[in-house]
């Protein structure tokens, strides 16, 4: 998919690409860990989490879902560092898609969120009346088996 300089404005002001993120931990297992780099990057300015919903699936196949402000106080509480503003951009056909792929007996944390990093080059791009001819999201995976490829054709060409 292919994002154009209009998709990087809104009224004038610049928003940074956004990323829909799907996080699934076996029972509620969430770790400390993750909430830490999370609120890492938030307070570097990097990300600014836009929308956050929990998911959670039992070990019977029934689903639960829960919006940041629905949580009980204490879920609430260890997720107020992430500063997520209540959007309600995820829909209820988002959730069901993750619900549909969540393993049973898991939760998810389903979340966009704005690369705010990406805001003052978008800035200075549209002062230059500049535009994005393409802006895609390579995954992990192609990444990694490209990498691979370039290596063992190197080792080969070497030997």
């Amino acid at each position: 998919m292919a994002y154009h300089l209009d998709d990087y404005s809104a009224g004038g002001d610049s928003v940074g690409p956004v990323d829909f993120l799907v996080l699934e931990f076996p029972g509620t297992n969430f770790n400390g860990e993750i909430m830490r780099n999370l609120v890492d990057l938030i307070a570097a300015d990097t990300i600014r989490i836009i929308d956050l919903v929990v998911v959670a699936k039992s070990k019977f196949g029934s689903v639960a879902t829960m919006e940041l402000q629905e949580l009980h106080q204490d879920a609430s509480d260890a997720l107020a560092p992430l500063q997520a503003t209540i959007s309600e951009l995820i829909t209820r056909d988002d959730i069901a898609a993750v619900a549909d792929k969540l393993d049973n007996d898991s939760t998810a944390a389903v979340m966009l969120y704005e690369n705010v990093w990406a805001v003052k080059t978008m800035q200075a791009m549209l002062k230059a009346n500049g535009r994005v001819l393409a802006h895609e999201r390579i995954p992990h995976r192609v990444v990694a088996e490209a990498i691979e490829d370039v290596s063992s054709l190197r080792s080969t060409q070497l030997a």
